[in-house]
């Protein structure tokens, strides 16, 4: 019975480490172009919104990073496609999960 209770414990830690809470500043791009409009000018802007609008789908820059965005989430960003944001959610793998966006200041 310790040995089932222990593996438990392990196997929960393991499932708390892999999805976590977290706040992030970065930019809303596409799959497409990825990190190249990191810089919110402009014309990144009208990139990122003619990619979104011919069928890429968005993704959250951040650190370098290329982060996926989960699908339930992609709604809450349309409104700032090429835009630096701040971002509260979950990170799971390389895909995050969007509970609030906000402009970065």
């Amino acid at each position: 019975m310790k040995r089932f209770a222990l593996t438990m414990t392990f196997g929960m830690a393991l499932c708390g480490i892999s999805a976590y809470a977290a706040e992030w500043t970065g930019t809303i791009s596409d799959a497409k172009c990825g990190a190249a409009h990191t810089d919110a000018s402009a014309k990144s802007q009208k990139c990122v919104q003619a990619c979104v609008k011919g069928g890429q789908e968005p993704v959250f820059v951040t650190d370098g990073k290329v982060l996926k965005i989960e699908k339930d989430s992609q709604a809450k960003v349309m409104d700032h496609l090429g835009h630096k944001v701040v971002v509260d959610g979950t990170l799971d793998g390389d895909t995050v999960t969007i509970a609030s966006i906000k402009m970065a200041e």
